[in-house]
């Protein structure tokens, strides 16, 4: 599973990620953030590095 999260700054650019995910049928976890509201980037950075710590997330590389 990949984890994938942003600040409200790259909220657009995330959801893009997501439609991309869905459509290539890749299984996702959003940690955040859930709007362009303001929100603190490392709470949310910190959610998906936690994830990534414990196993629960594969580090991939596409070519967009």
């Amino acid at each position: 599973m990949i984890v994938i999260g942003a600040d409200h700054g790259g909220f657009n650019l995330k959801e893009e990620i997501k439609k991309y995910l869905d459509e290539k049928e890749i299984k996702y976890e959003d940690k955040g953030a859930y709007s362009t509201d303001s929100v603190d980037y490392p709470n949310i950075a910190k959610a998906v590095a936690s994830e990534v710590s414990k196993g629960n997330a594969e580090i991939r590389n596409f070519n967009l």
